[in-house]
């Protein structure tokens, strides 16, 4: 079996241990990790240069759109988005959600149909943690690379520490990134830390605030990987 069939397999093994309503963003421990993220994230993108209705970007593991759906809301056009998912009940969500212009991709993102250095963004979220295969993350991630043009950034979205609950994933140490990423020189690698140890966060969302002031307490790291401008 394929490292590809083994991560439909252990997603859908995910889906199924899952409660259906645990990602909603009217959990209050959901809501607040997806704030704290998107005012991170902004803070990075609005020291992007040019405007972003002429950014495009495209979403590696688009799910059901949720971030696409933040990128149309922040400016880009949909004509400018491509989204790219291995599931195909989650593609028919994303395409259910999102206007009919946002490009949308099914399969094997490594070998996309995405033209090379064409993109202003390429998004990762919680990915390459569901990828156990060394080669496919760094085929997954020089395609990225590849696409992006001079200047411009790979937004990633991960978690650095293994789950001893959930052997479908592994997280994904900065190490390893900047591996995954040697086109990237020291000054454009930028990392943050971000959201709170979800089983923390779901055990105490009234604590959350107090509680992520602890910087060893966030799971999760907010990159930014910079291309050179020039070669």
């Amino acid at each position: 079996m394929s490292e590809l069939d083994q991560i439909a397999r252990r997603y859908a093994r995910r889906a199924d241990r899952v409660e259906g309503d645990r990602y909603s963003l009217l959990r209050p421990e959901v809501w607040q990790m997806w704030q704290e993220r998107q005012r991170a994230l902004l803070r990075q993108l609005a020291r992007r240069p040019g405007r972003p209705a002429d950014w495009r970007a495209t979403e590696v593991g688009c799910g059901a759109g949720g971030n696409l759906l933040d990128l149309l809301r922040l400016g880009l056009a949909p004509a400018h988005l491509t989204g790219i998912e291995l599931i195909p009940e989650r593609l028919a969500a994303a395409r259910a959600a999102l206007p009919e212009g946002v490009h949308l991709l099914a399969g094997d993102a490594s070998t996309a149909d995405v033209a090379p250095a064409s993109q202003d963004l390429v998004l990762q979220s919680t990915v390459f943690s569901s990828i156990l295969d060394d080669a496919l993350q760094q085929r997954l991630a020089e395609a990225m690379w590849h696409w992006l043009k001079p200047g411009g950034a790979v937004v990633w979205y991960d978690f650095t520490v293994d789950n001893p609950r959930n052997a479908d994933v592994r997280g994904v140490p900065l190490a390893r990134v900047r591996e995954l990423f040697p086109g990237c020189p020291p000054g454009g690698f930028t990392a943050r830390r971000v959201t709170l140890a979800p089983p923390l966060a779901r055990a105490l969302p009234a604590a959350y605030a107090v509680l992520n002031l602890v910087p060893w307490l966030r799971t999760h790291r907010l990159v930014m990987i910079e291309k050179p401008a020039r070669p």
